[in-house]
């Protein structure tokens, strides 16, 4: 892994420019514990003695965003890095932020008012002047056992745990992202505050909840995160519409593989990391339909309108979460279409080369290989879609329309609602490849349509 990165490189500038004027300056928090696992931060924050008047007053390109809670934003040409002022937080009558601030010069004080222990990890740049690998952990101050924590694997919150989710009770779901993401065991003390304390996660708000979610769903361990939000009780809290999937029986002859549950996390294990956030939720939400409309018919279990009850429970998700309008569309598209595939064999041409248009098809097919791989394993579908999808050029799919409405009224078509159905059917004819010009097109629209 290489630290040389102008982030890193900005984060390493702030910290030795405030050593230097005699205040003490430390790498702070998750990139230490990134550095640490030989992983690449996202960011890098530093913590500092120094005052916000005196970072402000240190730097060229400063804002004061969050002066208030200690922290400024200190910029340069490429990055922005977040500097904090040692603190001790008062009371959280909010459960997000702390209602006052005390500014502290000691860095343990300022440690143990964070969240977890393999988050509370300081690290001094001038005890490892190379960042080499044995230097790290030689520079490291640890008031709180984390580097024995990140050795073992585990979560801990810092301190009384219950005291540190009242604090903030997003930190219940993020206990559950860093065991997922990181493979580690919640300790036990730590995952029975998590258990007592789930039903306070309906007090955060939705978009932050969302957006925790969607970094389970997208960082590559989302089966594990959703297991585990199975067994902390926060998932009948936050998606109580995917509890609902646990023990909904499925045919066997299609579904070996067991319940919709276990179904959608085989789903959710075939997630990589970095996967589009609207696949991650298509995955999760493709059958949340099921629940619903479960019945055991003569035949077999059946799911009758599953997809259009899934787009509406969806629908109700994405509002909930306050998905964006382009978002939302996408997941519903993901819902609604994921069983045409099984009648693409069958299409005719101009309904096929309609299907690829869906925007960004790449998706449906990866959730519909997802769904087969999760179930019966028959990829017969989804080759023939993706070797037609692949082989047809784009100009077949979107072909520059031979007639539009100007067309029609230059000869002599009254404009009205019938001129959605006539273009539908030239569009009809051109991706069948039944015509192939203006000419054509005008005649067959006389012979249909008169005129």
């Amino acid at each position: 892994m290489s630290v040389h990165t102008s982030k890193f490189a900005a984060a390493l500038h702030i910290a030795r420019t405030l050593q230097a004027a005699g205040y003490e300056a430390y790498l702070a928090g998750g990139c230490v514990r990134d550095l640490l696992m030989g992983r690449e931060p996202h960011d890098y924050d530093v913590a500092t003695s120094a005052t916000p008047d005196v970072v402000l007053a240190s730097f060229p390109r400063t804002f004061a965003v969050g002066a208030h809670f200690g922290v400024v934003l200190v910029a340069d040409e490429e990055t922005v890095t977040e500097v904090a002022t040692f603190r001790f937080d008062g009371a959280y009558s909010d459960g997000r932020r702390p209602d006052s601030v005390r500014y502290t010069l000691s860095a343990e004080e300022d440690v143990e008012r964070r969240d977890f222990t393999i988050n509370g990890l300081l690290l001094d740049p001038l005890a490892a002047p190379q960042f080499s690998s044995k230097e790290l952990r030689h520079a490291v101050l640890d008031y709180v056992h984390g580097l024995e924590d990140l050795d073992a694997g585990v979560i801990r919150a810092i301190g009384e745990p219950v005291q540190r989710f009242e604090e903030d009770q997003l930190r219940l779901l993020r206990a559950v992202r860093f065991a997922a993401r990181f493979e580690f065991a919640i300790e036990p003390v730590t995952l029975a505050a998590i258990r007592a304390m789930a039903p306070k996660i309906s007090s955060v708000s939705r978009e932050r909840v969302r957006d925790e979610l969607t970094k389970m769903l997208t960082e590559g361990h989302a089966r594990r995160a959703f297991e585990l939000l199975d067994e902390t009780g926060l998932l009948t809290e936050v998606l109580p519409e995917i509890a609902k999937m646990k023990g909904v029986q499925q045919p066997p002859q299609f579904h070996p593989e067991g319940d919709v549950w276990t179904h959608t996390l085989m789903l959710l294990d075939q997630l990589e990391a970095g996967a589009p956030m609207t696949l991650a939720w298509g995955a999760l939400l493709h059958d949340v339909g099921k629940p619903a409309t479960f019945r055991v018919a003569a035949d077999r279990i059946r799911f009758d309108g599953h997809v259009e009850v899934g787009m509406a429970i969806g629908a109700e998700i994405c509002q909930r979460f306050r998905f964006s309008n382009d978002e939302t569309q996408q997941i519903l598209a993901l819902i609604e279409n994921h069983m045409r595939f099984a009648d693409a064999p069958h299409m005719k041409h101009s309904t096929l080369k309609r299907f690829f248009r869906l925007e960004e098809f790449p998706q449906h097919l990866a959730l519909h290989k997802m769904d087969c791989m999760a179930g019966s394993g028959n990829l017969d579908h989804w080759n023939f879609v993706r070797e037609q999808y692949e082989a047809m050029p784009e100009e077949t799919v979107r072909p520059d329309p031979l007639l539009t409405g100007r067309e029609l009224i230059a000869a002599g078509y009254a404009p009205g609602p019938r001129f959605k159905e006539i273009l539908h059917a030239v569009e009809d004819a051109q991706l069948e490849g039944a015509i192939h010009t203006q000419d054509e097109a005008m005649a067959m629209v006389r012979e249909l349509f008169g005129g």
